[in-house]
């Protein structure tokens, strides 16, 4: 019974993420998501309590996901902000349940101990990395670490009016990459 404890749960977490991906908080269902999950709303209820648990334990696994699947290297920054690129190409709803959580979620509400502490650590790892000189401290650590995220997340912000810009993923990876080597040259 623990196996299939896990299954559902599991269901119902990767249903969830695409529900609120698609509607953001507000907007999502929870018979939808019981539905996708081939489960049904009391089980939504006991695994996670409400509606909004349910969304915070969808963005704590993907937090979880990313931190696991793109390990920062501090001597490698470029690396690492292409490494992120993939990662929101491959998964456009990161991008969507990202913004969702920013605009519906993360006011009033504790932050995601995942993200802190992920984000701790990467900023521990830099300024590591600036002191025995292989990075420049031109920027704090903190400051470096946002930029790099921020550019590696700059296409997802574009909207749909800029798509027609666009050039193939190759060149918007390359983008990436050469302007955090212009940040660290700088």
């Amino acid at each position: 019974m623990a196996g299939d404890a896990q299954a559902t749960r599991r269901r119902l977490l990767s249903a969830a993420r695409d529900e609120f991906a698609e509607h953001g908080i507000a907007g999502a269902r929870v018979d939808r998501i019981a539905v996708a999950a081939r489960s049904n709303k009391a089980q939504i209820y006991h695994y996670f309590g409400s509606k909004d648990d349910l969304f915070d334990a969808v963005f704590h696994e993907l937090v979880l996901d990313t931190v696991r699947e793109t390990p920062l290297d501090a001597t490698d920054l470029p690396g690492y902000a292409a490494r992120l690129f993939d990662r929101f190409e491959e998964r456009p709803q990161i991008a969507r349940l990202a913004t969702w959580y920013q605009l519906e979620r993360a006011e009033g509400r504790p932050p995601v101990q995942a993200r802190v502490a992920s984000n701790k650590e990467k900023i521990a790892r830099i300024a590591k990395a600036q002191k025995a000189g292989d990075l420049p401290s031109t920027y704090a650590a903190a400051d470096l670490l946002a930029l790099v995220v921020t550019i590696a997340s700059m296409w997802t912000a574009m909207g749909p009016e800029f798509v027609t810009t666009r050039q193939s993923r190759a060149h918007r990876r390359r983008v990436v990459t050469t302007a955090v080597e212009a940040v660290l040259a700088a």
